[in-house]
């Protein structure tokens, strides 16, 4: 008879005879007490009984197995079996179709959702077995048995060794497959659950939770429409799950939507749609995913962009060759190569980005619009190599013209305009470099070296007020920078100084300055600009802890007047300024008092100096 999953052939009393010595007649086994004479004739069922005394033993055993009439021939005639109570497995529910995480399920039949694992009951085993009839260590039902409480635990790991062994045992069972399923989704390895999950319905075409488990890992992969067929298969068992089937309709109308945005460039609504779908369930679809990343990358998020095809890079995906989705005639898979390409040339990895596009033209040869990609990235590379070259020999105004060559096959890359405004930087041009900086920011917000440029020709066309406001992001983005915090000092002198204001108290890089006269504090906090007066003690542990941040504060903002006071040597100041608790901090503005802090945390501290600093400027 050949063994289903999770059960074991009962054994059968017609296979004992030839091991067993033959027994004397009138007598029979108990399940494990000793030989029990039986000298009646026998009742019903048995045939006729061999001879003997009218005396009949009884077995001191109330439990002995098993019973029925002697025979002539000495074996036991087996009565006809009580019908045995069915088996009662633990069946771990699937919640909300997460593959397991749920409530334990009392009785044979499972809950009609696509995750949890199953159960191997073991095959004519009842509440009250006896001791002889239980499983050993190693077998099938054990060994599930082991693994599903494991599962339960959230420790998939460990669950999955003890699977495999069960899968070992009983290669083909389609439960031992879809607990292993379920143990690999756990683990996040959905390429491997699904292949899995695809052999239980080879293996048990009629498993409704089968077709179910099946059904959500192609959700999960957006395959949209061999989930579809899974859950009506489910659903043909009885056994469908209704939350599936209204994750499934989100899902399929959130795609569609995203496809037609797509299709009119509303870049903001495919994205939104493309969230929808990711968040109702297909969380590891690479189509959406790409789609979700193209999306970003024409609304000029270039970071988030490029995050997401990164995460994308790291799921453990299926393969989209099977899927008949196209986008602008592109294969599913060709198209998530060519969105990964774009992606890769608007960061300037143009060698990465041709190597991805040729794959994605390996993939579907005869699209050409795949063609058509593949060739502007490549005379946009070539272009962007011809410029450099030509940089690197001093011929500016030639590498200009280059860059620009790659900028009419693709319009939108940021590190080009950026190439050329170095360009009109060596000739002087420094509107047309501000130019190209800008349009370099606008595709790219957080381009640090386009940045720099922007603010080297403010510099340079003295419009001081844009300079100062850029080397002031470009300080917080590079704190340890000392050239961008020495061209901020330099531009917030020349600020100044345009504005008719007092520069000789400030001081790049300078300490802390030590005042010792209520006259000093005076003149200082009278004179124009920001100044901090900050009020400590020699032992005082708080204003050990603050002082060195003190110290570096003030080389951050070069345009603020840092004055120190030591109450212990100068009580008169700090009697003057009414301090009596250390430390202290008194901004003041143009001569007026504009904040006053005791024992500031450090965030704090920065954030207010640095927002007078800036709102001085």
């Amino acid at each position: 008879m050949r063994r289903h999953s999770g059960e074991l052939a009962a054994e059968s009393g017609s296979g004992s005879a030839s091991s067993n010595p033959p027994r004397p007649p009138g007598h029979r086994r108990s399940g494990s007490g000793p030989l029990i004479f039986s000298g009646g004739s026998g009742s019903s069922g048995g045939g006729g009984g061999g001879g003997g005394g009218g005396s009949t033993a009884s077995s001191p055993l109330t439990n002995a197995l098993p019973t029925g009439n002697i025979c002539s021939s000495g074996r036991v005639a087996p009565a006809p079996a009580a019908p045995r109570p069915r088996a009662r497995p633990d069946v771990l529910g699937s919640g909300t179709g997460h593959y397991g995480h749920g409530s334990i399920m009392r009785g044979g039949m499972a809950p009609a959702r696509s995750g949890g694992i199953d159960a191997a009951p073991l095959a004519g085993r009842s509440s009250r077995a006896p001791a002889s009839f239980l499983a050993p260590p190693d077998s099938l039902q054990e060994v599930t048995r082991a693994g599903n409480e494991l599962y339960k635990q959230g420790r998939y790991g460990e669950a999955l060794r003890h699977y495999d062994r069960a899968l070992a045992l009983c290669p083909d069972s389609a439960a031992c497959r879809g607990n292993r399923a379920a143990a690999l989704t756990g683990l996040g390895r959905l390429a491997e659950a699904l292949r899995d999950c695809e052999e239980a319905v080879r293996l048990d075409p009629a498993s409704g939770r089968a077709h179910g488990r099946l059904a959500a890992l192609c959700l999960r992969f957006g395959m949209v429409e061999k989930a579809r067929r899974q859950l009506t298969l489910a659903g043909n068992t009885n056994q469908s799950d209704p939350a599936e089937w209204h994750k499934l309709h989100e899902v399929e109308s959130h795609l569609g939507k995203c496809m037609d945005a797509r299709r009119i460039g509303d870049w903001k609504s495919a994205l939104r749609e493309a969230d929808a779908a990711i968040a109702n369930g297909a969380d590891s679809s690479q189509l959406l995913l790409a789609m979700r990343s193209e999306s970003l990358l024409r609304l000029n998020k270039l970071e988030d962009a490029d995050s997401t095809i990164t995460g994308l890079l790291k799921l453990d995906s299926a393969s989209l060759s099977s899927m008949s989705t196209k986008l602008s005639g592109m294969v599913a898979d060709s198209y998530v190569h060519v969105v990964q390409a774009q992606v890769n040339m608007a960061f300037g990895r143009f060698d990465a980005a041709i190597a991805i596009a040729e794959k994605a033209r390996a993939i579907d040869p005869a699209n050409a619009e795949v063609g058509l990609i593949l060739n502007n990235m490549r005379l946009v590379a070539r272009a962007r190599a011809q410029g450099n070259d030509l940089f690197k020999a001093g011929k500016f105004a030639e590498a200009s013209i280059a860059y620009g060559e790659g900028l009419k096959h693709e319009s939108s890359n940021p590190v080009l305009y950026c190439n050329r405004a170095a360009c009109w930087s060596k000739l002087g041009r420094w509107a047309k470099a501000v130019e190209d900086c800008n349009e370099a920011l606008r595709i790219q917000p957080s381009y640090t070296k386009a940045l720099l440029r922007r603010a080297a020709s403010y510099a340079k066309l003295e419009r001081w007020a844009d300079c100062v406001r850029d080397y002031e992001v470009l300080r917080k983005e590079l704190p340890g920078d000392t050239e961008v915090a020495e061209s901020l000092f330099h531009a917030q002198v020349a600020l100044k100084t345009t504005r008719g204001e007092e520069v000789s108290n400030m001081k790049f890089g300078g300490e802390v300055e030590i005042v010792t006269s209520i006259e000093q504090v005076r003149a200082a906090i009278h004179s124009p600009g920001v100044t901090v007066l900050y009020f400590m003690a020699t032992m005082n542990q708080q204003c050990a802890q603050i002082t060195p941040s003190v110290d570096a504060l003030c080389s951050e903002c070069p345009s603020v007047n840092f004055l120190k006071v030591n109450v212990d040597e100068s009580p008169m100041i700090a009697k003057a300024e009414n301090v009596r608790v250390v430390p202290a901090f008194k901004i003041y503005k143009d001569g007026a008092r504009v904040k006053e802090m005791i024992c500031p945390s450090l965030h704090v501290l920065r954030y207010s100096v640095r927002h007078y600093a800036v709102s001085h400027s």
